[in-house]
């Protein structure tokens, strides 16, 4: 049967017939036009091939009315932001369409994590609902002025922005430049596993982020599982986190430091390394700039030095280069990207280097080849995450036009995006 015979069932509940069993459940829409996608009772979803299907049957369902959710809380409970911008963790499944509902009321949240009922009294806006991969710098500077608004409230004790994982840290990197003079916790969290699966992480990671929302960090943090396990969760820096796996629980690891803390499910907050403690007489400001003709390249062999002609051509203001080692890529040969970097510098471009390995700093002065990208003016970004090197740089450009500033300004330390005191226990973590 071709697929477009298929679209008609999508949203519906379908008994399936093949050679060897029968399923029931209900259709999502596939991209792969030989699979038709079945979300089975338990919450699981399964794929069929199309051409092993011997009978189809939709099946007759009512459509119940939907009732609005009643929770009591208690009034005098802190008033805490929930910002819920889409992801796994701010969405739940519609069974009737097959598609996703975003989680925008206060007691659609708390279904997720019953406790926090008594922790914290949600406050919900949705700026924007988006697939964390299609956020863009114009959604960072909506969720900067979002949180603004909501942090310089009086009644409000600090935040929580629900987002999907896989652009996470650079949304945790543009706010905490974005969020200047900050008063009080800005806490990201998430989940890699939907909420109607046994398996999500969603209540663990938004019962800890209550409790990092009513801490003493008035800091970007991320809040997500430490384990696999649903025993606590890491506190983590917003410039030096990472995503570091596709699918596991414990996928957000601090790089070149530690967790700021750890936090239990019953709330016991153990800290771990300092942090900017909260100060509600301070009124946060967002500075909501980004220069969008910045550049992020990843250096490998034989890349041809020639892609700089695309970024010096179109008056590009900045790249960040991804290097090898201490601070390398090619000098010497035909694919040397010496001359084009020198080019790029003297048209004003800001050069930077930030590390492959993730771990460890750059040094020009290790090697002789080190020493000649230091001469030809690319900045080495010490410790710095290659991500975080990006958006820093694309904020510096769009807030700064002396260029000569905005290099000092890149070796600065001005959201803890360096270490100056790398410890081998800090490797791995």
């Amino acid at each position: 049967m071709e697929k477009k015979n298929y679209d008609r069932f999508v949203g519906k509940r379908i008994r399936i017939e093949t050679d060897k069993k029968e399923l029931v459940g209900t259709v999502l829409y596939s991209y792969d036009p030989k699979v038709l996608l079945l979300k089975l009772p338990s919450g699981y979803n399964i794929g069929i091939e199309r051409t092993k299907i011997n009978r189809i049957e939709e099946l007759k369902t009512e459509k119940k009315e939907e009732k609005p959710m009643i929770i009591k809380q208690e009034a005098d409970l802190p008033a805490v932001a929930v910002v819920v911008t889409g992801g796994t963790i701010a969405s739940r499944l519609d069974y009737e369409t097959g598609g996703v509902k975003p989680l925008t009321r206060p007691e659609e949240i708390i279904s997720i994590a019953p406790k926090l009922r008594e922790l914290i009294r949600p406050v919900v806006s949705s700026p924007f609902m988006v697939f964390s991969e299609n956020i863009t710098a114009e959604q960072w500077k909506i969720l900067a002025k979002t949180v603004e608004k909501e942090l310089n409230k009086r009644d409000i004790k600090g935040c929580i922005i629900l987002a999907g994982t896989d652009t996470l840290h650079y949304i945790a990197s543009a706010l905490s430049f974005m969020l200047r003079n900050l008063n009080k916790p800005v806490v990201l969290t998430c989940a890699q596993r939907s909420i109607d699966r046994g398996s999500t992480d969603a209540l663990l990671n938004l019962t800890c982020s209550a409790y990092a929302a009513l801490s003493d960090i008035a800091e970007v943090v991320i809040v997500s599982h430490a384990t696999t396990e649903d025993n606590y969760c890491f506190v983590l820096r917003g410039t030096k986190t990472r995503k570091m796996h596709t699918s596991r629980r414990d996928t957000f690891r601090p790089v070149n430091t530690k967790p700021v803390a750890t936090i239990t499910f019953d709330g016991k907050i153990e800290i771990h390394q300092e942090y900017k403690k909260r100060d509600e007489k301070k009124e946060v400001r967002a500075e909501t700039f980004f220069e969008e003709k910045t550049a992020f390249i990843k250096w490998h062999p034989n890349l041809s030095p020639e892609l700089l002609d695309f970024y010096i051509g179109r008056r590009y203001k900045g790249i960040v280069i991804e290097a090898t080692g201490f601070g390398h890529i090619c000098i010497d040969g035909k694919f040397s990207w010496f001359t084009k970097i020198k080019e790029a510098v003297k048209k004003g471009i800001v050069v930077c280097f930030a590390a492959q390995t993730l771990y460890g700093a750059l040094d020009p002065f290790v090697y002789s080849p080190g020493r000649e990208w230091h001469k030809a003016g690319v900045l080495f970004l010490k410790d710095i995450l290659p991500e975080t090197a990006f958006v820093k740089l694309g904020w510096l450009l769009g807030k700064e036009k002396d260029r000569e500033k905005v290099r000092r300004l890149m070796l600065q330390n001005l959201a803890g995006e360096f270490n100056s005191r790398l410890s081998e226990k800090d490797f791995l973590v």
